[in-house]
C-alpha cells in the first residue's frame, strides 16, 4: 500500500484484515523525502515521527510527512515491511505497468499509484533484495494485490517519465 498521511492505507488494511481474518503481509510504500511511516517504524516506539523539509517528489499525492494518528494506530499493528521509495523506483513502476508483456492488460498509473508496483518489481528483479523477497514469501504461489490510486493526472509528466525515460535508473 502507498501512504501519504496513511488514511487510505489504514482503511484498506483494516478492512482486509477484518474481512479475511487471516495473517496478511502488508507492505507500506512512501516517498523517500516524506517517509514518516518508514522513520516511525525504524524508531520502533509507539509514537510516530514527523518528517519535514522540502518534499519535492514525483509522488506528490504522497508527500505529506506526518501520519494521521488514527491511521498510525492501525498501520503500526499490521504493517510487516515499510519501504522508503526513490523517484526512479516509482517511475519504473509506471513504465512496467504501461508496457505489459504478452496478453497482460496495460495499466496507466501515476507516480503515487505506481510506487508500490515499482518496489515490487525491484524486489523481484534485483538480487540485492533476495532476502527481502524471501522474507515476504514472494514466490510462484504468492498472491499479491496492488491498488492503483491514480492514473496519468499530469499527462505531460506521465509522457516525460514513460515515453522519454525521465527518472530512469542509471
Amino acid at each position: 500500500m502507498q501512504a501519504g498521511v496513511g488514511s487510505f492505507a489504514g482503511a484498506v488494511v483494516a478492512f482486509l484484515q477484518q474481512y479475511y481474518e487471516q495473517d496478511i503481509t502488508f507492505v507500506l510504500v512512501e516517498p523517500h523525502v516524506a517517509n514518516c511511516y518508514y522513520e516511525s517504524f525504524k524508531k520502533n516506539t509507539d509514537q510516530f515521527v514527523t518528517v519535514g523539509g522540502e518534499m519535492q517528489t514525483i509522488m506528490a499525492g504522497l508527500a505529506c510527512g506526518e501520519p494521521n494518528p488514527q491511521a498510525w494506530q492501525i498501520l503500526k499493528a499490521f504493517i510487516k515491511i515499510s519501504i522508503s521509495c526513490e523517484e526512479e523506483i516509482a517511475a519504473t513502476g509506471m513504465r512496467v505497468l504501461g508496457n505489459p508483456l504478452a496478453t497482460d492488460t496495460r495499466i496507466i498509473a501515476g507516480e503515487s499509484g505506481a510506487a508500490p508496483f515499482g518496489c515490487f518489481y525491484e524486489i523481484m528483479t534485483n538480487e540485492q533484495y533476495k532476502e527481502l523477497k524471501h522474507a515476504l514469501h514472494l514466490n510462484e504461489q504468492a498472491k499479491v494485490l496492488f491498488i492503483n490510486t491514480e492514473g496519468d493526472t499530469d499527462k505531460e509528466s506521465y509522457r516525460e517519465i514513460v515515453w522519454h525515460g525521465k527518472y530512469a535508473n542509471q
